[in-house]
This record gives structure tokens, C-alpha cells and sequence, in this order.
């Protein structure tokens, strides 16, 4: 059957997409996980890719064409199929997605931070045909434009809960931040795809939600997976299934006196509690655990912790017999000597800034523009200025402030490579990098020309805090046109900066020092400041930077001129 395809909500503001390009045409065969278009908000321009197989049936309109929030964006079905019923209904806006579709369609729908429908549901066509009039499959939404996988930072509910729409359901731990994930529909939630610390993969089984009694969880379970399973009775669908399916296989020894956390070979032990055990050097089959089952999970490996860092306790061994001791635990008599090594796996954004900027480094072509800036009335001014300011202003918040203002008048750094095209921005979006525990993110003050230094400091303490906390909201880490990285405060002289994209430069920023200069008839002592922008020499040529950073310059050098 020919399924709609509506036009997502993309970011928290977006009221409409503008079709920035198809990679399909009608007629075109189009298989899961195909990219489809690319969608222009008002954030950014995402890729969408399509949730089903099929032939791509109808488009809503051609590149450059506005589409409203949960309108219809295109059809995809078999081929020569009948849509013309689609196009009466999709005439006009659909406020609910899931209202204008049979359950077994319920796979069509929009797929946004705040309303995660399962639009990338599996093939339904594959599940028992109960199932698939009956059930509600929640798949782990795309929540930034880089999200490969979601790990599970918490859940709100449990299983055998009563949902209602709107309520949060789950935390969600992407590569940017920790978004909330509402439910989009009332029912119970029957099963969880995994637990607290868990990974899911972008469009894999995040939950199912339906009424309770008339729902084949196991079915559902064994369709995702492309496999059947045997039948089970119902009261174990909703506890064996989610324990089985998440605990990879792995050869291990079968421990007497831990029998309880160990079934058929393995052991039974949540990722995170995994993880958190080969960091700490823990063997994992000695541990008794606690949870459902006798399953191992964090708690356990916290306490196990505290036992082993007890007086007479001693570090755990690798089946190789060398102890392997945290980094933080005092070498004892019988380790020192010994070779050793602690393994910390990536987490979300460590891995994606390794791919982002590895592939920055290496397809853009970047080229480095130094300047010392005098900082003394810059540093006077800022004296002045904090004393009525009603926020604290940094000399960063100084540096975006004449940055914003220098773009306005060198728009040609405030652009874009796009392969065929150069994109110059009329907007500034200024992105700030900021030191987390995984690595960096980048907050972004958008419209940094059009605001006050107070302003400026206000927006970027918030912005800090909230990537400190993981709380950032997409709109908040994306559509940066340049970027500033400032390691002064670390007492960093100079340093050169890897481009972060979108943009074609980044600038970075070095300590105020004081240093010896010719005054007058004299000597005295000046504070000066260095900087190093790295340019991509595809968009931004190297006349074009250094003539930016002479106005950036007379504005630092020159505070009052940004009030002006």
C-alpha cells in the first residue's frame, strides 16, 4: 500500500521546509535508509532519508518549493499504484499524522525531537498480520543531522506503565546533547528496546506502545530483526525478551559461585555495566549481580569498587593473569613493573568530532593567518563596561562582538564551500567552542552583529552551561557560520584551529600577555593578544582573511567602535 511521506518538524521553531534537493526522482526505486532530499529550515539544510522500500509515486513540489510542517512532502508504493486518494487527503495540512492513518500505517509520520513517530518503522509487511493491525513500534528518531545512534541516558517510564501524548518517555544521549523524547500516542508501554547506558541505532527498536493483552510483543520483536521466533506466553514476552536480545554473545567461563549472573556460557550484564568494568579493570565474572534475573548492572559494579579500594583488597586480573588496576588506584608492590593499559571506548561526540574533522583536515584545503592585537584599551574598556553591564562580559564575548561586526563587512568569510557552489550568508551565527567531558561542542549566538556585548555574555553563559549539562536543544548547536576557539584561559599562546563545518574559517584565540614595547623616548609594557585563523582556501582566498582580520583588528584595538 502507497504510504505518505510528510514534511518533519526538523528543529523545535520550523513551521515549514524549503526542498533544497531530491536525490530521487518519480519512478526512481527507493530502499530504506536512501536519502530522498535534502530539507532547508529555518536551523539548518538536513538530509532526509526514506523509512521504507518502494517506488517513489508523487513529489510536493520541486526544489526551491515551501512545504508546511505535516504536509505532504511525497508517496512512496509500488509501482503503477493508484494515489490519487493521497493527493485529495494530503491537499491540505495534517495537524495529527497519526489520526490520518490507518494502524497499519502507522508508520507514516514526521520524525522531530519533540515528536519521535515511528516514521522509520520496519517493513510491517513482514510481521504477522495481528501484529501489525495491533501494534505501535517507536523507533530511535534522528535527532541531529549527524546522529548515527542514541544511547539511553534515562527512562520516565516503565514497563506496564500508562502513556499519555505528550509525556516524556525517555532521555536520549545523541552526539550533541541530551534531548526528551515524548510520547506521541496513549497506550502502555510493552517493552523497552534498551536499557539505561544501552546503545540503539538511529531508526532501531526504541519501545512499543499499545493496549495491554492484545499486543504480540515477541512478534513484533522477531519482525524488527528480519527473523522469527518461537511462540512464548505472554507474561515472558515483556521481561525475557528485552533481557535475551540485549546481552551480546560472548565466550566467557560459567563461574559456580556466580551462577545466577551467567546463563548458558554468558554472562548476563547490561553495556554499560560492560563498559564500566573494563574501565576499571573489573572481571566482570566475579561480580554477583542484582538486577532482573541475576543480571549485572551498574550498582553492582559501583559497590564492586568499593570493595576491591577496601584495605586488603587487591586489582582484578585479565584471563591473562597481568593486573590491570585503574589509573586512580595506587600502584601496590606486586604491580610495579608490570605493563598496563585501560581501554575507554568513544562515546558519541568523541566519535563524531574524530569523523567531522578528520574530514574537514583532509578535503579542505586550510591555510593560517596570524595577528598580534594590542588588548590595552580593550582591557580598559572592559573595566568600564562591566561596571554597569548587568552580565559579566568576558574579553571572548569582546572577540565575538568584533568578529560579528568585521563579517558584516567581509561577507565573504562568512560563507560556505558547497562543492559546486560558494554560499555567503547574509546571517551571523557565531559558533563558540566549548570544552566538555567527551570532548567539544560548538553553541552558536545567532545574530551576533545584531547584539549587545551584555547580550552576548548573558546568551553565552547560558549556552556553556547547557553543553556542560548536555541540554543543548538542536537549534542551539547548529547553523554556526564561523567559529571561535579560545584556549587564553589556559594560558595558551597561540594556536592554529581545525575548521569546523559548515564554515569555511575558524579563528583561534590565544592568552593576553604583557610584553616589552618601544613608548615614545622609552620602553614600556603593552598587553597584546594573538590570533590564528584557519582559512579553507576553496571559499576563502588569503587577501580576503587578512584584510577580515585588519577590521577585526581596529575593532579590538578600538572598543568604543563596536558600540557604536
Amino acid at each position: 500500500m502507497a504510504e505518505e511521506i510528510l514534511m518533519p518538524r526538523l528543529s523545535d521553531t520550523m513551521t515549514e521546509g524549503v526542498i533544497a534537493a531530491w536525490h530521487k526522482k518519480v519512478g526512481d526505486t527507493v530502499k530504506k535508509g536512501d536519502l530522498l532530499a535534502e530539507i532547508e529550515t529555518d536551523k539548518a539544510t538536513m538530509e532526509l532519508e526514506s523509512y521504507k522500500d518502494g517506488i517513489l509515486l508523487h513529489t510536493g513540489g520541486d526544489k526551491g518549493t515551501k512545504i508546511q510542517v505535516d504536509e505532504l512532502l511525497a508517496i512512496v508504493g509500488k509501482a503503477g499504484e493508484d494515489v490519487s486518494s493521497l493527493l485529495k487527503a494530503g491537499s491540505s495540512p495534517v495537524s495529527n499524522p497519526q489520526s490520518a492513518t490507518t494502524p497499519k500505517e502507522s508508520a507514516v509520520a514526521t520524525q522531530s525531537p519533540n515528536q519521535p513517530i515511528n516514521q522509520s518503522a520496519p517493513d510491517i509487511s513482514k510481521m504477522p498480520a495481528s501484529a501489525a493491525d495491533r501494534e505501535e513500534v517507536v523507533l530511535m528518531p534522528r535527532l541531529s543531522d549527524t546522529m548515527e545512534e542514541g544511547v539511553i541516558a534515562s527512562w520516565h517510564k516503565n514497563v506496564g506503565d500508562t502513556v499519555k501524548k505528550g509525556e516524556v518517555l525517555a532521555e536520549i544521549e545523541t552526539d550533541k546533547a541530551t534531548m526528551e523524547l515524548e510520547s506521541y500516542k496513549n497506550g502502555t508501554l510493552l517493552h523497552i528496546g534498551a536499557q539505561k547506558g544501552e546503545k540503539i541505532p538511529v531508526n532501531g527498536l526504541l519501545c512499543i506502545i499499545g493496549e495491554k493483552g492484545k499486543v504480540d510483543v515477541d512478534a513484533i520483536i522477531a519482525a524488527t530483526k528480519g527473523g522469527a521466533i518461537s511462540p512464548q506466553p505472554a507474561a515472558n514476552s515483556q521481561q525475557s525478551a528485552p533481557e535475551n536480545a540485549k546481552v551480546p554473545a560472548e565466550s566467557t567461563q560459567t563461574i559456580a559461585a556466580n551462577s545466577s549472573s551467567t546463563e548458558n556460557g554468558r554472562v548476563k550484564a547490561s553495556p554499560l555495566a560492560k563498559k564500566l568494568a573494563a574501565e576499571k579493570g573489573i572481571d566482570i565474572k566475579a561480580i554477583s549481580g542484582s538486577g532482573d534475573g541475576g543480571r549485572i548492572i551498574k550498582a553492582d559494579i559501583d559497590n564492586y569498587k568499593e570493595q576491591i579500594s577496601a584495605p586488603g583488597g587487591k586489582g582484578a586480573s585479565t584471563s591473562g593473569g597481568v593486573d590491570i588496576l585503574p589509573w586512580s588506584h595506587k600502584e601496590s608492590d606486586g604491580a610495579k613493573g608490570q605493563e598496563g593499559f585501560t581501554d575507554i571506548p568513544n562515546s558519541q561526540i568523541r566519535s563524531i568530532i574524530a569523523k567531522r574533522l578528520g574530514e574537514s583536515k583532509f578535503s579542505a584545503p586550510h591555510f593560517y593567518l596570524t595577528m598580534e592585537i594590542n588588548m590595552d584599551n580593550a582591557i580598559a574598556a572592559r573595566v568600564q563596561l562591566n561596571e554597569v553591564s548587568p552580565a559579566k562580559i568576558s574579553f571572548n564575548d569582546m572577540v565575538v562582538k568584533a568578529t560579528a561586526l568585521a563579517l558584516r563587512q567581509h561577507p565573504a568569510v562568512n560563507a560556505s564551500w558547497l562543492g559546486d557552489k560558494i554560499r555567503r550568508y547574509s546571517h551571523i551565527h557565531i559558533g563558540i567552542a566549548v570544552a566538555i567531558e567527551e570532548g567539544l561542542i560548538v553553541p552558536v549566538i545567532r545574530f551576533a552583529d545584531q547584539k549587545t556585548l551584555p547580550q552576548i555574555a548573558a546568551e553565552s553563559k547560558e549556552l556553556a552551561g547547557k553543553a556542560k549539562n548536555k541540554k543543548l536543544q538542536p537549534n542551539e548547536f547548529s547553523g554556526n557560520t564561523f567559529t571561535i576557539s579560545n584556549l587564553g584561559m589556559m594560558d595558551i599562546d597561540e594556536f592554529t584551529a581545525i575548521i569546523n563545518p559548515p564554515d569555511s574559517c575558524i579563528m583561534a584565540v590565544g592568552r593576553i600577555k604583557e610584553v616589552v614595547v618601544k613608548k615614545g623616548d622609552g620602553f614600556g609594557v603593552s598587553n597584546v593578544m594573538k590570533i590564528t585563523m584557519s582559512c579553507d582556501h576553496r571559499s576563502v582566498d588569503g587577501a580576503v582573511g587578512a584584510a577580515f582580520l585588519q577590521t577585526f583588528k581596529k575593532y579590538l584595538e578600538n572598543p568604543i567602535t563596536m558600540l557604536l
